[in-house]
């Protein structure tokens, strides 16, 4: 039980440091993103079309969650209005309950509608979920972008190392520009 007790406090101070200790550069988020874009339009038929009906796209390229009972997440990203960077962000959020281990992942959200985008820009701190919705969407057999409800306000995407991943959630998830 002692060793459970270190881990647990060993997790909770690298899950809070993540914020401070992992600080990238604006150059560095942009060709993260840049790669994320890439890898999107590769693994999503139509992505092109889809993206030309953004107002906006915000790009997380390298979230990581860890968790052994207690975990939390945290990435950077930016957000692109016509293909520039407008501004930098990070995500993070935290959760109680079974699990166990890390993951990377890539999380892209698009912004359909711009009263959503206006929204999100304003806000200090905007939570999935609760300052809006996001919808999730799942790419799998005999789907295909083309499926996707384009009256929803934002549309997002999680990529892991593996292709789309399926069944996630981003309720939650806190939002925060950065100072770059």
């Amino acid at each position: 039980m002692k060793i459970f007790s270190k881990l647990i406090i060993l997790l909770s101070v690298l899950i809070l440091s993540i914020n401070t200790s992992y600080a990238a550069s604006s150059l560095e988020i942009d060709i993260n993103v840049e790669a994320a874009m890439k890898k999107f339009k590769m693994e999503v038929n139509g992505a092109e079309k889809f993206l030309a009906k953004s107002e906006a796209v915000l790009v997380f390229p390298d979230v990581i969650k860890a968790g052994f009972g207690i975990g939390g997440e945290y990435g950077e990203g930016a957000m692109l209005i016509k293909g520039k960077t407008v501004g930098y962000y990070s995500t993070a959020a935290a959760s109680i309950g079974f699990q166990l281990g890390a993951q990377f992942k890539t999380v892209v959200l698009i912004f359909l509608k711009k009263s959503a985008l206006d929204k999100f820009r304003k806000s200090d701190g905007w939570e999935a979920g609760v300052d809006g919705s996001v919808a999730l969407v799942e790419l799998g057999v005999g789907k295909d972008i083309n499926s996707v409800n384009y009256d929803d306000p934002i549309v997002g995407f999680v990529f892991s190392n593996k292709g789309l991943m399926y069944n996630l959630t981003l309720e939650g998830s806190k939002m925060t520009k950065l100072d770059k």
